[in-house]
């Protein structure tokens, strides 16, 4: 009994000093302890995401990804993997595991190995949050107390979501959520028992343990969760022995992107943080929707894309990446083995399509090639007759006449396939962008600014300023409008030869082709592109008019030349600038801004932003600074432009803000009309009296709404295609980023007959076919336009040659627009042309006119 009584005093004692020690610890660190209960209202750090307006997921942006789940979203099997690996006792113990700490102290005893952890999820939790990952005793004790608080304050179930939520499981992803994309680009629900199994294993070591990163690793421990799952009863042995024999396979996945738009997302990106800071943007869990719909911007991708290929191809083959072996010389070299070949190609980064290869073997009009995939593909006459040789911009090789012109065994190429066969391909020296955006709000309908987001992040559709060349000449003339000319003013189509004292040169633009028809109508001249009459055009209106009138358009001042090359289009603008000044042509006179965020949400879906864009709308009044408008985004806007359209009066049309009225209602018109002009041209082709406009390519699309304008500038170093209706702006640029690099000539194809286009590269040619492509799927359900007249407009008949009024009613005239007030007062003389030049040509141009 005296032994008894002896060690119950000393387990009171021990008890004593247990409880003292305890409460000297808790009094050490009270005071360093935070408060749990802000886990009650806790925000996890979640990335900022990018939607199209028609919800297509565009890109994320964050420094930890994380995909925030219920506990009631998380399969069963997901939960259980983790209980049964990181605590098992965990809806029994009060925060901390007194069963866990012996045997963690029991093996630390006996091996002196302190690597097994005794820490529950709770603690796990009080750590992730508010502790560092540093092993001190202090640090445990902090811990231990802040798992019973978080206990007190939180249920088990809260506590479990939270961790599943938080902890970190490698490769920035935060959370299973995130985990099960960036490993196996899956959803939680749609993880297999042994994919669970590995995710249930990183918390461990996330950054030795990640399938990507060590695949023996990550088996090892899947296997270990798996043996854990089975013992605990969670999983059946069948299951159990399936999982094992599961293979570790996986990558690193992105988000799961639903809609290419990098460069708006990009846009988007920067706009976000200048407006709310880098933190609050990436962390905050923010939903910005845009303005681009998927659709659309695929067009436009494609478009873009598919004319890249096309100038590439017209200009020949460069050759192939690289040479891995050459059996064409008396030292040959022995091929590769396909394994060593798969190694090889996996290294390779495809980009957009571009897809690697290494030819195999050729035969007369065929070669066989290897894919990354361990593939073998023919590729067929039809995807390899393309490639002559390039030799430069303007010169290329002889057609090839069979696969051994073009290819050997041994070579790395690139191939894509076309939507119909595979073909030989490289990756386009020439760059592009594209810019579609409404012209009533400015809403950006799709943009692209290169050829790859990965392959250059330069963005050439808001960052590049370009020569804009012909381009510019509707707002030249639209200036001549406003000074006293119409679209039937006769201007004098010849050579111009100026001489400059200062320099001590002569200055003689020409046209392009050199081609001068001589007295010409302002319509037709515009509709031609002709260069001398624009600047004889600018002369009568002056360099100071011109220039200001040009500023209407909300091009700046510092971009444009205070020159006569003005007219001609030195100006240097963005494709997004250049789309700006058009819609001011196709809304009827007004300065749109242009925008790309339509609205953004918070995390808990509340709208922290919605757009207010300034609407080219005659019946809707600008609101003032006390009482802005409320728009209920796009629905709201398309309901109005129906009514209008409908010429109905909206409820809605006077609480809208105004966009500024920058051009007549008339001016515009009159500029949209001989735009038209541009596509379809005009004169009798019966009579041998018929013409093209620059555009008539265009014709291809059946509209009769459209209305556009070629740009080329000298040396073909950019090239342009402007076009537009009521509804919707395209700007299309194609050039080298080198911008001293001419986009040269492609001379004739034998092998492409009548499908490839020869000559010197220009806008009608280079940057007017993905124009094309593009209207063709964003037009698709777009009515056409009416042609409707506006008030202040008249239409007489008029002599096609003088422009002076006509009484004939055959192909020698024909009807002309007019400003109300301007129309011509003298009837044309049949037989006798009758010329007014409406700026003064002296007589030795006339000379060389009618020489």
């Amino acid at each position: 009994m005296s032994w008894l009584k002896k060690i119950l005093i000393l387990c009171l004692i021990g008890l004593v000093v247990a409880i003292l020690g305890v409460a000297a610890a808790y009094w050490y660190v009270k005071d360093d302890l935070p408060d749990v209960r802000q886990l009650q209202d806790v925000r996890l750090q979640t990335p900022m995401r990018v939607f199209t307006a028609d919800g297509e997921l565009m890109s994320q942006f964050g420094e930890q990804r994380r995909i925030p789940l219920t506990l009631d979203q998380m399969p069963p099997q997901l939960i259980e993997a983790f209980l049964a690996t990181e605590d098992s006792r965990f809806y029994d113990h009060p925060g901390f595991d007194v069963i866990g700490m012996m045997r963690a102290a029991i093996v630390v005893a006996s091996t002196r190995d302190a690597t097994q952890g005794a820490s529950t999820i709770t603690q796990q939790l009080a750590r992730n949050f508010f502790l560092t990952r540093e092993k001190k005793i202090i640090r445990k004790i902090k811990e231990i107390f802040l798992a019973v608080k978080i206990e007190r304050v939180l249920s088990k179930d809260e506590i479990l979501e939270l961790y599943l939520n938080k902890i970190e499981l490698g490769h920035r992803a935060f959370g299973v959520g995130a985990a099960a994309q960036v490993y196996f680009g899956k959803t939680v629900d749609e993880l297999t028992l042994d994919e669970i199994a590995i995710i249930a294993g990183l918390p461990q070591a996330p950054s030795v343990l990640n399938p990507v990163r060590s695949p023996t690793n990550a088996r090892n421990r899947r296997n270990i969760v798996l043996g854990r799952m089975l013992t605990m009863n969670y999983i059946t042995e069948q299951e159990y022995r399936e999982a094992l024999q599961a293979p570790v396979i996986s990558r690193r996945h992105g988000a799961q992107i639903t809609a290419s738009a990098p460069y708006v997302a990009e846009m988007v990106r920067q706009q976000v943080v200048d407006m709310y800071g880098e933190d609050f943007a990436y962390s905050a869990g923010l939903q910005v929707h845009t303005t681009v719909s998927k659709p659309i911007q695929d067009a436009a991708r494609r478009a873009v894309q598919q004319n890249l290929y096309d100038y590439d191809e017209r200009h020949g083959y460069r050759g192939p990446e690289a040479k891995l072996w050459q059996q064409d010389d008396e030292e040959g070299q022995d091929a590769w083995p396909e394994s060593e070949l798969l190694r090889y190609l996996a290294e390779q980064s495809s980009l957009e399509d571009l897809l690697h290869a290494v030819v195999l073997a050729t035969e007369e009009q065929t070669a066989q090639v290897l894919m990354a995939d361990g593939q073998h593909i023919t590729l067929p006459w039809e995807g390899l007759k393309w490639a002559r040789s390039f030799i430069s911009d303007h010169r290329q090789g002889h057609a090839p006449r069979q696969a051994t012109d073009i290819l050997q065994p041994g070579m790395h190429i690139r191939v894509r396939h076309n939507g119909e066969h595979w073909q030989l391909s490289q990756v386009p020296a020439a760059s592009s962008a594209f810019v579609a955006m409404d012209p009533n709000t400015g809403a950006i309908q799709a943009l692209v600014g290169g050829f790859s987001f990965a392959q250059s992040q330069f963005n050439r559709a808001t960052q590049a300023k370009r020569q804009v060349g012909s381009t510019i000449k509707p707002f030249i003339y639209s200036a001549a409008l406003e000074h006293g000319y119409t679209l039937a003013s006769i201007v004098n189509d010849a050579p111009i030869h100026h001489w400059d004292q200062g320099a001590g040169i002569a200055w003689r633009p020409r046209n392009s082709p050199a081609v001068y028809d001589g007295p010409i109508r302002v319509r037709e001249a515009l509709a031609k592109s002709k260069n001398v009459v624009s600047v004889r055009l600018m002369r009568g209106v002056g360099l100071d008019e011109t220039i200001a009138h040009l500023r209407n358009f909300g091009f700046a001042e510092q971009d444009l030349p205070r020159n006569e090359t003005l007219s001609l289009g030195s100006a240097s603008l963005t494709p997004l600038e250049l789309a700006n000044g058009y819609a001011v042509f196709a809304n009827g006179g007004y300065l749109v801004d242009p925008y790309v965020i339509d609205r953004i949400y918070n995390e808990e879906g509340e709208l922290i932003y919605q757009h207010q864009p300034r609407i080219a709308c005659p019946k809707c009044q600008q609101e003032t600074a006390e009482q802005p408008a409320e728009l209920d985004s796009e629905a709201q806007l398309a309901q109005l432009f129906a009514a209008l359209d409908a010429g109905q009066e909206s409820s809605d049309s006077t609480a809208l803000p105004a966009a500024p009225r920058v051009l007549s209602e008339q001016n515009a018109f009159l500029i949209r009309e001989a735009l038209k002009t541009s596509i379809w041209g005009g004169g009798n082709w019966n009579r041998g009296t018929g013409w093209n406009g620059t555009a008539w390519r265009a014709q291809s699309l059946q509209r009769r709404d459209l209305s556009g304008k070629t740009g080329t500038t000298n040396d073909s170093k950019d090239t342009w295609f402007a076009g537009f209706n009521r509804q919707l702006v395209g700007i299309s640029w194609v050039g080298f980023d080198d911008a001293n690099r001419s986009l040269g000539r492609a001379t004739w194809n034998a092998n492409l007959g009548r499908d490839q286009s020869s000559g010197l590269e220009a806008g009608a040619r280079t940057a007017l076919p993905a124009w094309i492509s593009f209207m063709q799927v964003a037009m698709q359900d777009m009515p056409a336009d009416p042609a409707e007249t506006p008030s202040g407009i008249s239409s007489v008949r008029i002599d096609a040659e003088t422009g002076l009024l006509s009484r004939a009613n055959d192909h020698t005239s024909m009807f002309e627009f007019f400003m109300r007030g301007t129309e011509p007062s003298q009837h044309a003389q049949p037989g006798s042309p009758s010329f007014s030049f409406d700026d003064e040509v002296p007589d030795t141009e006339l000379l060389e006119l009618f020489d």
